[in-house]
């Protein structure tokens, strides 16, 4: 019985763990476009940088994944969005190999101290990311 509830309990507590970790990447990421749009790009790239490590953490599951995809489509959501109307004829496998690419240009320019340049890579990447 009480094994029970020690599972049970570990599992609320992972839950718990992943709304953190959610909520975390989700303040992260609003703070990177409020940043943006002021023109603090170092701040932007700092704070979108943060966001990419911890997706590459192992902390986030498909489940924390797919619900950031979801709100990446609400964050760029745009009536003329060439990004998306792209996506739709490409496979996902041409869509990883272009989010691989700008994500290496992103982490060129920062090191270029292109910070502007570094924010607009990671930016246009996060697109072919959104749903």
């Amino acid at each position: 019985m009480g094994l029970e509830i020690n599972f049970f309990k570990e599992k609320k507590m992972m839950s718990d763990s992943n709304k953190l970790t959610f909520q975390n990447l989700i303040n992260l990421t609003r703070s990177s476009e409020i940043k943006f749009k002021q023109g603090n790009f170092k701040g932007a790239i700092e704070d979108k940088r943060e966001v990419r490590l911890i997706l590459n953490s192992k902390s986030v599951d498909r489940k924390i994944m797919k619900k950031f995809k979801e709100e990446l489509s609400n964050l760029y959501d745009s009536k003329f969005d060439l990004i998306f109307d792209h996506k739709l004829i490409i496979d996902e496998l041409k869509r990883d190999e272009i989010v691989k690419f700008l994500e290496k240009k992103s982490d060129a320019k920062y090191k270029e101290g292109d910070y502007k340049g570094a924010i607009k890579a990671l930016r246009r990447s996060e697109k072919y990311l959104a749903k």
